[in-house]
């Protein structure tokens, strides 16, 4: 699990394998995010920016407008979450990034997000 906070917006994120959706070549991921203002002013979220890394080393980032289609507009003490997903060919990687967030009176900043395990059960110890 990854929970950070950056100008009062908590970003927390919980990973579940996906079986069902694996192959013995793809290892699927889901993540929930839950994103909450804690703050005292509104804060849009305006871009992603995820960086992955395998368990070989390998890293690919992801950089887009929004989450899921949306930007969402997190007044103090709102609360967005959704849940994505992430293909991996090996059975452990990584995810970490940040959120570009603009808030009410139009400053913009990276809320971060820790970096956080995607891994098969038992495959750490």
């Amino acid at each position: 699990m990854s929970d950070t906070t950056t100008n009062g917006i908590r970003i927390r994120v919980q990973t579940t394998f996906l079986p069902e959706r694996s192959t013995a070549e793809h290892y699927f991921f889901a993540y929930n995010v839950l994103i909450t203002n804690e703050g005292d002013e509104a804060s849009q979220l305006l871009d992603r920016h995820w960086v992955i890394t395998d368990g070989a080393g390998r890293t690919q980032e992801v950089k887009g407008a929004g989450v899921v289609g949306c930007q969402p507009l997190l007044e103090p003490n709102g609360v967005f979450e959704y849940t994505s997903f992430c293909p991996l060919t090996t059975p452990v990687g990584t995810m970490t990034g940040s959120y570009t967030m603009r808030t009410s009176n139009g400053e913009t900043f990276q809320a971060a997000i820790l970096p956080f395990t995607l891994a098969v059960p038992h495959t750490l110890n």
